[in-house]
């Protein structure tokens, strides 16, 4: 059994519940029993405060006709934000999000439920008496806490959930919209180039050292580095990269979150970093598995064991190996950076115009390319 901690509460994972049934998205306040052929109930306080158990479906249920139970239990005015978000959480619009914004929303949803107000706890107050100055209030405070991210989250998923309601009928108005966002600090500057490449020289050396010993680091740390900061991409378009974004004269990537894709040509330093990926990838794979026949299925930064790296994963070990420099003087706590900060440090680096920047880079507008390219402009004097 493992706790699923998506609703921000610990909830058993059945082996007996129905295969139909998504249990990270059962409603709170729903719980399933195994006996009697299975049944679905809740804990219900009667006139006295006692609390009391009721059956109110079977194994045969669907999760929509669970949710339309829950939310018409008493306690549940459906009126209320909680209401609305309930009823967002199992619409096609929420089902069709990425699993990472699901879960993401989930967290949201479980801060705008309990988040406390002069008038009780948010998710119990009325959606069509809320206002934008009322909201505004309430990411104001988030941010005097000292946590502007988490304010700015917050807020995001109130706009989504109350447009998807006005549009289904759920609520009158958007109370969300028009609200300002809390001001998040700047991005840290970028390491210098001496400190990038100190990083990059000491992760390559300890990637070739024994793992688990003083001053190893995973071999495909270095690697992701050096590919980040050549392609000019985040860690997570470099876990992307396959057999398939091999092209003769260079290697083709797809960015994200709206960025365009290109064809960064070869140089030697390039074609190094792509073959001691490969190199790595053949010395981890076992050699009676499978090859996929497909090249986009064959991922170029793998695991120690031939899977996949994941995001969280390249992370950990990016921070891990931060903290581990720091320890061996290597660098400065305060020289430490995020693996995103290559991204920053390759933009930057790269020669040419600002035309020639935003098209190495893949980024559609020039604002974009404000917040990477970290380069000072040099410019002659009024008069010579």
């Amino acid at each position: 059994m493992r706790p699923d901690v998506s609703r921000g509460r610990k909830r058993k994972v059945h082996a007996t519940v129905p295969k139909h049934i998504d249990q990270t998205a059962i409603p709170k306040g729903v719980y399933w029993d195994d006996r009697w052929g299975g049944v679905w109930y809740t804990l219900e306080r009667d006139s006295a405060g006692v609390r009391r158990r009721r059956n109110i479906a079977t194994r045969r249920a669907k999760l929509s006709e669970l949710h339309q139970i829950a939310e018409s239990r008493p306690g549940v005015e459906k009126s209320s934000l909680t209401w609305l978000l309930e009823v967002f959480h199992t619409s096609k619009e929420f089902e069709r999000l990425a699993p990472r914004t699901k879960h993401d929303y989930r967290r949201q949803q479980e801060l705008a439920r309990r988040f406390e107000t002069r008038q009780g706890p948010l998710g119990s107050l009325s959606v069509d008496r809320m206002s934008a100055a009322f909201l505004q209030r309430i990411v104001d405070r988030i941010e005097e806490d000292g946590h502007p991210t988490k304010a700015n989250h917050l807020l995001r998923y109130l706009r989504r959930t109350f447009s998807w309601g006005i549009r289904r009928g759920y609520c009158k108005a958007n109370p969300a919209k028009g609200v300002a966002q809390a001001r998040e600090k700047k991005s840290p500057s970028i390491p210098s180039d001496e400190v990038a490449q100190r990083v990059l020289a000491a992760a390559r050396q300890g990637g070739n050292l024994t793992a688990h010993t003083t001053g190893s680091f995973p071999p495909y740390l270095w690697i992701v580095a050096e590919l980040a900061y050549l392609l000019r991409l985040r860690g997570i378009e470099v876990l992307d990269l396959s057999d398939a974004s091999i092209e003769a004269d260079g290697v083709a990537v797809k960015r994200r979150k709206g960025s365009r894709g290109n064809l960064t040509r070869w140089s030697p330093r390039l074609r190094a970093a792509w073959e001691a990926a490969s190199d790595y990838r053949r010395r981890v794979t076992p050699p009676d598995r499978p090859v996929p026949i497909d090249p986009a299925d064959r991922r170029l930064i793998v695991a120690q064991d031939r899977a996949p790296l994941s995001k969280s994963g390249l992370d950990s070990s990016w921070q891990r190996m931060m903290r581990s420099l720091v320890a061996l003087n290597v660098i400065k706590q305060t020289e430490r950076f995020g693996l995103h900060a290559m991204k920053h440090r390759g933009i930057t680096d790269t020669p040419g115009t600002r035309a020639d920047k935003q098209q190495a880079s893949g980024h559609k507008t020039e604002a974009m390319l404000d917040v990477y390219d970290h380069s000072v402009p040099r410019v002659d004097p009024t008069k010579q």
